[in-house]
């Protein structure tokens, strides 16, 4: 943490409007603000490097030598793969902090738009229209839906995403289960979140599993959700014995990354009609190749990695920037701190 009298170089590489680098001025008088867009390190002057103490950035990681000052970094983004394996983050004394928090409400919205989706046959009604067919007969039975009330959501990862997939699913009368890493604390008031969102209390789900009892949870589901960060120990945790656990009525929705999910087991499932549909925005390989197979099953809804997208995402990046760093010049606990031996 710097001196409380010292100045404090903050770089940011994100495009920021005016107003919200104002915000940043505005947390301290010690602060200033070296203001660079750039994607990657290399467009960024070594001066500039040679005196940043804090960095906001999507992905311009220096070298150590290069930013001998530099010991916090703020990531423009919740999913830091990407990152934490920079030799920056190797070595003690440079903390990593990530915005999620930011895309709960977007992200949730996202999840029940899918839920929605499936449960009340939308596929099904786009290709009819797109073949001009009206049917007859069994127009009523086509399109009997399944309704999300009473319905049973599993949310594979409980932090801020899952958290407000839960308060939501609770007023449509869902029943929530959840599954987290360490289930003895189910609170989560350590983390960012927005105003009224989420269940920092953690009271929003019915019943709490650990990874291990994945196979028993997703048993009981009519929905399941990912938004477990990718790293070693979640890398395909979505696999083919998972797959098979699941109701041949169910259906998958991942939002956090393609790794996390073994897409070969997916295709399989899909066309085995062991699980009924699922819904992708992260794939293993992105963009998703052109012949990719995922791309020609009816029942597999796919978007292109934007279910965090919002019209807001840079000021509300921006407010958690300015918390962050005023916590920062305050020698106080940062929100979102990476913890290197979890991997997120």
């Amino acid at each position: 943490m710097p001196e409380p009298t010292e100045p404090i170089n903050v770089l940011i590489t994100v495009r920021f409007e005016d107003n919200q680098l104002d915000l940043f001025r505005e947390v301290s008088d010690r602060v200033e603000i070296l203001y660079h867009p750039a994607a990657e390190a290399r467009e960024v002057p070594d001066e500039i490097w040679a005196k940043t103490d804090v960095l906001y950035t999507s992905g311009a990681i220096p070298q150590p030598v290069l930013a001998p000052h530099l010991r916090w970094v703020q990531a423009h983004s919740a999913g830091i793969e990407r990152l934490i394996d920079q030799p920056l983050f190797q070595t003690e004394g440079v903390m990593l902090t990530t915005a999620s928090g930011i895309h709960s409400a977007t992200m949730a919205e996202y999840v029940f738009m899918m839920m929605l989706a499936f449960g009340h046959h939308l596929p099904t009604m786009i290709r009819l229209q797109a073949e001009a067919d009206w049917p007859q007969e069994n127009r009523f039975s086509t399109f009997m839906p399944h309704l999300l009330v009473g319905s049973t959501v599993g949310i594979v990862g409980y932090g801020s995403i899952g958290r407000e997939i839960a308060r939501i699913a609770r007023t449509f009368g869902m029943e929530v289960l959840a599954a987290k890493r360490d289930v003895r604390h189910p609170t989560d008031v350590e983390s960012y979140s927005l105003p009224g969102a989420g269940d920092p209390e953690g009271i929003y789900f019915h019943r709490l599993y650990p990874p291990e009892a994945l196979i028993s949870m997703v048993r009981e589901c009519d929905y399941v959700v990912i938004v477990v960060p990718l790293t070693e120990s979640t890398r395909h945790m979505f696999n083919a014995e998972v797959f098979a656990a699941m109701k041949s009525t169910a259906c998958l929705i991942n939002i956090s990354r393609g790794g996390v999910l073994d897409e070969t087991a997916l295709i399989k499932a899909l066309n085995n009609g062991q699980i009924a549909g699922a819904a992708l925005d992260v794939f293993e390989t992105e963009p998703l190749p052109a012949d990719s197979p995922l791309w020609k099953l009816p029942n597999l809804i796919i978007s292109p990695h934007i279910s965090g997208n919002s019209p807001d995402y840079n000021p509300k990046a921006a407010a958690l920037f300015v918390e962050n760093l005023s916590r920062y010049i305050a020698r106080k606990d940062l929100l979102n701190l990476v913890d290197r031996t979890r991997g997120y």
